[in-house]
């Protein structure tokens, strides 16, 4: 499966959740929803996953979390909040980036237009 095949199906799983729970509640809970559809398509996806950072090529104390990796091709950077800002962009840009993976997508399920509020962010590599 490619990576646009599996954003397909992960576009399609974020109709389904937004269409029942709405806008408006915590990204835990559109997190923790988003899972369980993922999983019930057929996919392979893993919530919070933990990425370590490197510096100089030394191991960091410190890390970040991926909101959601999908079949280890795409990751999905979910939001619940008034709008989309600069930095979340550039949030997923650095995590395509620390991670090599190619396809991210940026979610905001506070919104009254889902289809709008999908975003997809391409790492050059």
């Amino acid at each position: 499966m490619t990576e646009n095949d599996v954003s397909y199906k992960i576009r399609n799983a974020i109709f389904k959740v937004y269409n029942v729970l709405g806008p408006g509640l915590f990204e835990s809970v559109y997190e923790s929803a988003l899972i369980y559809q993922l999983k019930k398509d057929g996919l392979k996806a893993i919530a919070q996953v933990e990425v370590p950072v490197y510096y100089d090529e030394q191991k960091l104390e410190i890390g970040f979390r991926i909101d959601i990796l999908v079949e280890d091709l795409v990751i999905i950077e979910i939001k619940s909040v008034e709008e989309i800002s600069k930095v979340h962009h550039k949030q997923l840009l650095t995590y395509l980036k620390l991670t090599e993976i190619r396809l991210g997508l940026l979610v905001n399920f506070n919104t009254d237009n889902i289809s709008e509020s999908i975003i997809r962010k391409v790492n050059g590599l």
